[in-house]
């Protein structure tokens, strides 16, 4: 185990800043950095024990293999074996939340794919990252930059209150524009598309793009005991500490019922009538996209508080809504 280090620093991106953090990503050391998604815990890509420091400053099991972040097109072929369908997505969806799982290259240490022969790979969107990238020279290796199992975090202050013991630096770029985790896509073999993961690019607007449809993997318990193929695939994940109950629809009634103010209720929308410091919501007019930027800011808010227990509203329709549910059910999920 690692001995902790002094509190973290927030950096604003100063190039002086920018010039320090991409110093220390090539020394081997560790930046929390931002992303259009959430906040990332990022070690050079290529740097074998660089990145066994993410997984160690996480709490991390080495079977859950992490995210490699390029700047650009022409940085994929260094890390995977391209097909056409993942040169299709990635010229419609680049920079931006969408992770191809692809066949590995040689220079991928196992650290990072957890020993695979695959890797996952995307270009984040964000300009202050893709600054510090370009200053770095380097491939990005970053995870969500949280306790592992927890909450993400979409602020450089929620970074700082997970990991501010076991990380010395943090880029603050603002809070998360998205909010939630990018799509994941698995095109090892390009005839058999499947969605790992639901993101902000939803399932529709990948068959669009590659004109035939993209099923949905299955998870398995025997498949959960080994390394996973890509990240966010375990049953119980972004889970906050207190439990957290999901409805379909909550009843204004059992609210109003709840004389203890012990539960918390959180909607997708804002209810009519209903008020109190336990009762939130992720939008005012249920947009999901704001509903999506808000969730794991307000869930986090919502777990310091003392609650006994979170009952959650799923997100209503399709698209947007299969991201943010499947955060809900992993996170709510027991064991």
């Amino acid at each position: 185990m690692s001995k902790p280090v002094a509190r973290a620093r927030l950096y604003r991106g100063t190039p002086r800043n920018l010039a320090t953090l991409a110093g220390a990503l090539r020394r081997g050391e560790l930046v929390a950095v931002p992303t259009e998604t959430v906040y990332g815990l990022a070690a050079n890509a290529l740097d074998d024990r660089a990145c066994r420091k993410i997984f160690t400053a996480k709490g991390r099991p080495a079977s859950d293999p992490l995210i490699v972040h390029i700047l650009d097109h022409a940085d994929l072929d260094g890390v995977a074996k391209v097909n056409e369908h993942a040169r299709i997505l990635a010229r419609r969806f680049w920079p931006g939340p969408l992770t191809l799982v692809l066949p590995r290259q040689p220079a991928v240490p196992d650290a990072v794919t957890a020993g695979r022969s695959s890797v996952a790979v995307r270009m984040p969107r964000h300009p202050l990252l893709r600054r510090l990238m370009r200053l770095t020279g380097r491939p990005l290796a970053a995870p969500s930059a949280n306790p592992f199992g927890y909450v993400s975090p979409t602020t450089a202050e929620h970074v700082r209150a997970g990991l501010g013991r076991t990380v010395r630096h943090i880029l603050d770029g603002g809070p998360s524009a998205i909010g939630l985790e990018s799509t994941i896509i698995d095109l090892r073999d390009p005839r058999k598309p499947r969605l790992l993961r639901p993101g902000a690019i939803t399932r529709a607007q990948l068959e669009r793009a590659l004109g035939r449809s993209v099923p949905s993997a299955r998870n398995s318990r025997r498949a959960a005991r080994g390394a996973q193929l890509a990240p966010g695939m375990l049953t119980r994940h972004y889970s906050p500490r207190t439990p957290l109950v999901l409805h379909r629809r909550i009843d204004p009634r059992n609210v109003r019922a709840d004389k203890s103010r012990r539960t918390a209720w959180l909607f997708i929308a804002k209810p009519h009538g209903l008020a109190g410091s336990n009762v939130r919501w992720l939008d005012p007019r249920g947009d999901l996209h704001g509903a999506g930027r808000k969730l794991f800011g307000v869930l986090r808010s919502l777990d310091v508080r003392g609650f006994k227990s979170i009952h959650a509203e799923l997100a209503p329709g399709s698209g947007l809504a299969a991201a943010i549910n499947d955060r809900l059910h992993r996170a709510a999920a027991r064991g």
